[in-house]
């Protein structure tokens, strides 16, 4: 005998809605993918200052900076207080740089906390401005980067593949030029007897033996001596070509 089971519909809803949002799962990006990336440091990395001074019997001077890592309070106030972005330590994989400048350990009237904001790509900045505190300052750049990501993210984003791309072309071996084609011939040019004149196309070039270089081309080779016949040749040379001529003078009749 046959047994029909009834599932109830609730069930086959919760079933469906389940599957479907597997499989959106499995095609979303990674959890950190499509979030701002963000270099943290703070301003004082960029300071440079010196002073000196003397007198008539010495001098003095000294001079301070250099560049400091990220700040742990820093890194950790921004991670508390701006979790849909990911902070990175390698400024060229970042979206974004954020510059702090935390005055802790003043008093509440000298107390004045920086921030400014530059997207990495263009360089142009997106936020610039001062706060009382260090956590105003993370949630001024927060809210200026949640702005700029949400209008230019895929931009920015394809901007900077390109710009590797170039990088990674550019470092790539170059092909080796191929070889230029000669575009000259030598001709080597002997006579019996040696010491005749040399002509080519009506120009004196020498004298027998000797090795001449010549345009690719038709030509029209001439030795001369004197109590001796005129030699012609002529010969079509190309470029890389060695011709060897041999000139066997024959006396004149006067």
């Amino acid at each position: 005998m046959k047994r029909t089971i009834s599932i109830p519909l609730s069930l086959l809803s919760l079933s469906l809605s389940i599957s479907i949002t597997a499989a959106q799962d499995n095609q979303k990006p990674s959890a950190t993918q499509d979030k701002a990336r963000v270099f943290i440091t703070d301003s004082q990395s960029w300071e440079m200052s010196g002073g000196g001074g003397g007198t008539s019997g010495g001098f003095g001077g000294g001079v301070h900076g250099g560049a400091r890592p990220q700040t742990a309070e820093i890194v950790k106030t921004f991670g508390e207080r701006c979790p849909q972005v990911v902070t990175n330590n390698i400024q060229t994989n970042a979206d974004y740089v954020v510059v702090l400048d935390h005055e802790g350990g003043k008093g509440l009237l000298r107390h004045r906390n920086k921030v400014a904001v530059f997207n990495r790509v263009s360089g142009d900045s997106v936020v610039s401005k001062s706060t009382m505190s260090l956590g105003g300052s993370v949630q001024t750049a927060c809210e200026a980067i949640d702005q700029d990501w949400a209008a230019h993210g895929t931009a920015m984003r394809a901007a900077a593949a390109a710009a590797q791309s170039k990088v990674a072309a550019s470092q790539s071996p170059t092909a080796p030029a191929p070889a230029a084609t000669p575009t000259t011939a030598k001709l080597s040019v002997t006579s019996i007897p040696d010491g005749a004149d040399i002509e080519v196309d009506g120009s004196f070039v020498g004298n027998t033996p000797s090795d001449i270089d010549v345009p690719a081309g038709e030509h029209t080779v001439t030795v001369k001596k004197s109590g001796f016949q005129t030699w012609e040749k002529k010969l079509k040379v190309t470029g890389g070509s060695n011709v060897h001529l041999k000139a066997e003078l024959e006396k004149s009749a006067n």
